[in-house]
């Protein structure tokens, strides 16, 4: 199972704040980070504010622990914001054909209310879930039709008939 579907089939009760659960799922997550910033070109001070703004020293102990496939147990908060970071990968990833294009796009102005001519990067680094959530919430919006005009593939597509429809 890789990193991203077993942060994915976390539990979905009061059981996935159990330490247990915490420390099965943070590993992976942290990998799964660890991989996404370095593919968006996060600094260190980004990451920490995407984490939720951990000390340097407990950031960086994180990252070796998760490196070494040691164990490691992250806060409920950490692991929602590193969920909130994997759907907007995951988003990217639908949304766009390519990954430049994701990149263009999350570090571009955008003029959506919510960003106000802001890069959609600047909310999801400014150390806040909130803001990782808004841009998630938003992304996932766009995947459903929502806010973003449609991508290469979709603005395409025909839509379907009644000529098209098969009764039988």
């Amino acid at each position: 199972m890789n990193q991203a579907a077993l942060v994915a089939s976390a539990p979905l009760g009061p059981d996935r704040f159990e330490p247990a659960n915490r420390r099965r799922l943070s590993g992976p997550a942290l990998r799964s980070f660890a991989a996404i910033a370095d593919l968006w070109g996060l600094s260190e001070q980004q990451r920490r504010l995407v984490l939720g703004y951990p000390s340097r020293s407990t950031y960086h102990n994180w990252m070796r622990l998760a490196r070494a496939q040691a164990e490691v147990t992250l806060d409920v908060d950490s692991l929602t914001r590193l969920s909130a970071l994997l759907g907007i990968h995951q988003a990217l990833g639908v949304l766009f054909a390519t990954q430049s294009e994701a990149l263009a796009w999350l570090n571009g102005p955008h003029y959506a209310p919510l960003f106000g001519g802001q890069a959609p990067l600047e909310l999801v680094t400014a150390g806040t879930l909130d803001g990782l959530l808004q841009v998630r919430r938003f992304l996932d919006a766009a995947r459903g039709g929502l806010y973003m005009a449609p991508n290469g593939l979709d603005a395409g597509f025909a839509a379907s008939t009644d000529q098209d429809l098969v009764w039988q």
